[in-house]
């Protein structure tokens, strides 16, 4: 992890950083300044002798680069990240707590968690700092961009590491709702337990072979015609989860444009949500010992 940065937020948004990677005892530097670092590891869209005139980069302590010192290993630059145009998120970010220590948000359908990618100002983390005026909120856990439904973030950096730690030592009780196709030869309640794994060059997740490492109970909660409601209890946190057990079942969640098959939607068509929402968030307060149980108010759009 970076130092804390010498930028302040910008728009609700953290200042970038990037560390000069070391040399070898043997080796020569591929760099001669600072300068030449900077035009091969940043994109072309950073227009990075625009910035260096402009002393958008800076040091440590918050000093200006020129880009014409010498280069420097195992040095941190911090700069604004320059912000691309993006397509709203229709959806409203709801506050279901706000207190000292936390807030709890309602994340609406397609809104991702924290900046990331394309995804920056329209965020949930983002959104949230600039409404309630919090520059250190941080999420404690996350949901996919999406998924909808009950999300938690911290207030301060000291509160920080005990409520990520009830998500990361399995201590919250999360259950999510979901619209799935109703297959009548398929006995619920159920066990799904099997591998996942994901890597960087895919979308999709992936059952493989080899030890269990994801775990999810599935029980029915309503059946409208060919359309049931599924409520979902994760034991285990992996990536895509519910998406991924769902459909190896047969019954993708509606809406999932990764799942059995990945769908180009454009980002601009919030036309189909997938049906799935973090509905319930209930634990132990790290703090004060008292217990915690938020709801969602996000709604399932039941087919026609």
């Amino acid at each position: 992890m970076p130092p804390r940065s010498p930028l302040p937020q910008r728009d609700g948004v953290d200042a970038a950083w990037i560390r000069t990677p070391g040399i070898g005892p043997d080796e020569e530097s591929p760099w001669a300044t600072m300068r030449d670092f900077l035009m091969v590891r940043l994109p072309a869209r950073a227009d990075v002798p625009r910035m260096l005139e402009s002393g958008d980069f800076v040091d440590q302590a918050g000093l200006a680069w020129t880009g014409d010192e010498p280069y420097r290993p195992h040095t941190f630059v911090w700069f604004y990240r320059p912000l691309r145009p993006e397509v709203p998120v229709p959806f409203p970010l709801g506050i279901l707590e706000h207190n000292d220590r936390y807030v709890v948000v309602d994340k609406p359908h397609f809104m991702a968690t924290t900046p990331r990618g394309a995804h920056v100002q329209e965020t949930a983390l983002v959104k949230a700092r600039l409404l309630l005026d919090l520059p250190e909120l941080a999420p404690a856990h996350r949901l996919d961009r999406l998924t909808a439904g009950v999300l938690l973030l911290t207030t301060r950096r000291e509160y920080r590491g005990a409520y990520a730690g009830v998500f990361q030592e399995r201590r919250a009780t999360k259950t999510y709702e979901a619209l799935a196709a109703f297959d009548p030869a398929l006995e619920f309640p159920r066990r799904v337990v099997n591998r996942i794994e994901k890597t960087r060059e895919s979308l999709q997740a992936l059952v493989v072979p080899g030890e269990p490492n994801a775990e999810t109970h599935i029980e029915i909660v309503e059946v409208r015609g060919d359309v049931a409601r599924y409520r979902l209890s994760p034991v285990t946190g992996k990536t895509h989860q519910l998406r991924v057990h769902m459909a190896g079942l047969g019954i993708p969640i509606l809406g999932d444009s990764f799942y059995p098959s990945v769908r180009d939607v454009p980002p601009n068509d919030f036309s189909s949500p997938l049906q799935l929402v973090a509905r319930r968030l209930q634990f132990t307060d790290p703090i004060d010992r008292e217990p915690r149980d938020y709801e969602s108010q996000c709604s399932l759009q039941w087919p026609a």
